[in-house]
């Protein structure tokens, strides 16, 4: 993919600076005020920001430990929260890389981005569907991909690799870097779910694949959010000829694996599921798990309300 190194001996400088750490905070902290390390980070604030600054600025900051801890959002997950001064951090970072990386990002790029989501994703589809199906009036088809193990098996010398393609800063790299390797699945292996710099560094890998699929394939029906992936086409012969070179390109270039019994090819009309909705000609309708989750933490929050004292 083409890129121009930016050379800015600034960008370090607008990372730790005092306005951008505390702006940082600003927004950390949103949701999160009755959590009690956040509290305690709060109750010496400045203190706490003028000291991680004085650490970046002299070069000897070290990220902290981790933190593990398991939800289930729909499946399983393990989370990796670090401690809130390293979370600030990650908000810094997010909030000075993020712009100068989002502008190289394919449009079709739907997950953790500003005025992207899900529901773009799925808007978005629909729209493909409706297009290439001539107004649903012909059958079309998909193929649907999911990354295998995708946060835990990231490559942290190509992550950095591509993320040093922006930069010729060593200042900024090196930070880039402490936080990267703070964590391991493997030896150079991983990323943390828990970090909001993840998300970035998740779109900046898999932006080699975009570019791959839409301007070496030259696929136009094409889109992402995260690490699932779909594309229509109107011949089932032609998609599944895809999976091999999309597979070759992942493994060579990316050392990620398409997940085997993840690869779903389907006619329109029987529905395409795809983040948490199921897309069919005509209309769309949640999937059933998606309900009955939507419906069990309704009836929770209902039970917790039942039980609050009346004053």
């Amino acid at each position: 993919m083409p890129t121009v190194p930016r050379n800015d001996r600034a960008l370090f400088e607008e990372i730790i600076s005092l306005e951008n750490l505390f702006a940082a905070w600003q927004e950390f902290c949103r949701g999160k005020k009755k959590k009690l390390d956040v509290l305690e980070f709060e109750l010496n604030l400045e203190d706490n920001l003028f000291g991680l600054h004085y650490e970046l600025r002299d070069k000897i900051y070290q990220h902290s430990y981790y933190t593990a801890f398991s939800i289930c959002d729909p499946k399983p997950r393990r989370i990796h929260k670090a401690c809130v001064r390293d979370r600030v951090l990650h908000h810094a970072v997010f909030r000075v890389l993020y712009p100068i990386f989002d502008k190289s990002f394919i449009f079709d790029s739907y997950s953790c981005r500003l005025e992207k989501g899900t529901h773009k994703a799925v808007n978005r589809l629909a729209m493909f569907c409706r297009r290439l199906s001539q107004n649903n009036t012909q059958n079309i088809i998909v193929l649907k991909c999911d990354v295998k193990k995708f946060f835990d098996s990231i490559d942290q010398n190509i992550l950095l690799e591509l993320t040093g393609r922006k930069f010729e800063d060593g200042n900024t790299m090196r930070l880039i870097e402490k936080i990267v390797e703070s964590f391991a699945k493997s030896p150079g292996k991983g990323l943390p779910l828990g970090n909001v710099t993840s998300q970035l560094f998740a779109n900046i890998y898999l932006n080699e694949l975009d570019w791959f699929i839409k301007h070496i394939l030259h696929i136009k029906y094409y889109l992402r959010y995260c690490d699932d992936f779909v594309i229509l086409g109107e011949n089932e012969k032609y998609l599944r000829e895809l999976i091999l070179p999309i597979s070759g390109f992942l493994e060579q270039r990316l050392k990620l694996t398409l997940h085997p019994d993840k690869i779903v090819i389907r006619k329109y009309h029987q529905g395409i599921d795809f983040l948490g909705y199921v897309i069919l000609p005509h209309y769309r309708v949640l999937r059933t798990k998606t309900e009955n989750r939507i419906i069990k933490k309704n009836k929770n929050k209902l039970q917790e309300f039942a039980r609050r004292p009346n004053f």
